[in-house]
């Protein structure tokens, strides 16, 4: 993971930034700050604002109101100059299917205006990168989704961008192509590569050095992963092993000192403001049920218990109009 010393500088910075459609918003006056060599993580729901907030930072979209640079480019006013200087790719990122591996290179080295010495360059740095040596002559519908998905990124930093942006990059993909995939990033940001990622894996989401919770176009919650686990989580969590655990949700979470309950796989995982109180309740509550092969035992949250009861607070502090 990199060190904090390394991030001397801004490589993006928002202050209430906001995009609205109509009477709608989309983005709602947010602003932060991402370092230079630093993975960060956006992420939130579907619906969120992730997509509309990326689009704005890599000149697609001029927001509404705000102010923000990105590489020092404001993004008001210099989105062309940003589109230069950035790497952007999302999991609707184009490739050309009759095209071959290396065609599709040659197309994005001429998109970006590279001379032909770097195209070469580039061409071979890019294929061994992604591991595709033995695919190069192959054409691209022939790939794997992994290796398209390597194609991909290869064919966004053709250019050496210091920041890249990555809209939900491993969607769809299995877990050891998503692995490999962050080894690649994390070897980027190593070189001082300022990453840009949203993914809705809370897996994928330990490998940043900070990250921020956006949710109905506003953050609440941001940190590192573990200040999101300890500091923004005030909570204790709870997980409860009981037959017919589904059946049980409504039920734990009508009972005193329980907050929230979600299912976790075949696990119930509460959220209590006290293990202790909670724990006698949820207790209480199967004895007087008869049940008997259960367990309740404290745990340590996982970012997705953080980002569940950030986003139950926040609902609760904000009930809909």
């Amino acid at each position: 993971m990199n060190q904090q010393s390394q991030y001397s500088e801004a490589a993006v910075k928002v202050e209430n930034l906001e995009k609205t459609f109509g009477a709608f918003t989309a983005v709602n006056r947010i602003s932060f700050e991402v370092k230079k060599g630093e993975i960060f993580g956006f992420l939130g729901p579907n619906g969120a604002g992730k997509s509309t907030t990326i689009r704005m930072l890599c000149g697609l979209l001029t927001p509404t109101s705000g102010a923000g640079t990105v590489g020092g480019f404001n993004i008001m006013k210099d989105q062309e100059l940003i589109k230069q200087h950035i790497g952007y790719m999302s999991q609707k990122f184009s490739l050309y299917d009759d095209l071959t591996v290396e065609e599709n290179i040659e197309f994005y080295s001429g998109i970006y205006r590279l001379s032909k010495k770097e195209k070469e360059e580039r061409m071979e740095e890019v294929i061994k990168q992604a591991g595709i040596e033995d695919f190069r002559k192959n054409l691209t519908r022939a790939l794997s989704g992994g290796w398209k998905q390597r194609l991909a990124l290869g064919c966004a930093i053709l250019h050496k961008p210091n920041i890249i942006f990555l809209d939900e990059p491993t969607s769809g993909v299995d877990p050891i192509t998503r692995a490999n995939f962050w080894s690649i990033i994390k070897e980027m940001a190593g070189r001082g590569v300022t990453v840009f990622v949203t993914t809705h894996y809370m897996d994928e989401a330990e490998n940043c050095d900070r990250m921020t919770l956006i949710y109905k176009g506003t953050i609440i919650a941001m940190g590192t992963p573990e200040e999101m686990k300890t500091d923004i989580m005030k909570d204790d969590i709870l997980e409860v092993r009981v037959p017919g655990a589904d059946e049980w949700i409504d039920k734990l979470e009508s009972l005193p000192g329980v907050k929230d309950a979600a299912l976790f796989s075949t696990t119930i995982h509460t959220v209590v403001e006290n293990a202790k109180i909670g724990s006698a309740s949820i207790e209480a509550a199967f004895k007087m049920a008869g049940v008997k092969d259960y367990s309740v035992n404290k745990i340590r949250p996982s970012l997705e218990d953080v980002f569940v009861s950030s986003i139950e607070k926040y609902d609760k502090e904000h009930p809909a109009k």
